[in-house]
């Protein structure tokens, strides 16, 4: 079964240690990517998805320019991050490990994904206000945490007895709302 991330009800989040004491979180809405998932065979998942890493968001326009910037992102030049998955593994009954390439800049590494599958549901499908449902709905979550720095995003700043203005790791979160693609 494909499922077409539905892009107004997926999004990555972040979080970064900041000056050592603290976290800074940030978001990306509007996750775009399809899923292949059948409950039934779930060995079978694969998953490709594309955030448009220009729409980075933490709340601060000051910081959200930074981070696009070629300090971090460097969006102009890298649009798009993308995670292409290369094999999973059931490790419970709604709990996977999902290997993939998580390409950043111009990096691509391999990550793991600690992924649950929600569930599905049947749901109306609103158009220009008229219910042209049902249509069947899946959620899932995933969890990672990635070094920035294997990805070339190693701006810095040195703070006293060896501090860091933003840590190493980045801890990430995504949500994702599947609308089954008719075949």
């Amino acid at each position: 079964m494909k499922w077409r991330f539905e892009p107004g009800h997926s999004a990555a989040e972040f979080r970064a240690r900041h000056m050592m004491v603290t976290w800074v979180r940030g978001s990306f809405k509007n996750v775009e990517g399809e899923i292949d998932f059948d409950p039934q065979c779930p060995e079978k998942l694969s998953v490709a998805a594309r955030i448009d890493a220009r729409a980075c968001w933490t709340g601060e326009p000051t910081r959200d320019d930074h981070l696009r910037s070629a300090d971090f992102l460097h969006c102009e030049a890298y649009p798009s991050i993308r995670f292409t998955s290369t094999a999973v593994a059931k490790i419970g009954p709604s709990d996977y490990e999902v290997t993939g390439n998580l390409a950043i800049r111009d990096v691509t590494r391999p990550v793991l994904l600690a992924v649950r599958y929600l569930g599905t549901w049947q749901t109306p499908w609103w158009e220009d206000g008229v219910d042209k449902g049902p249509k069947e709905r899946a959620g899932f979550t995933g969890t990672t945490s990635i070094d920035r720095y294997d990805f070339g995003v190693g701006w810095n700043g040195a703070l006293a007895n060896g501090g860091v203005v933003v840590g190493r790791r980045v801890e990430i979160v995504l949500d994702v709302e599947g609308i089954r693609v008719d075949e």
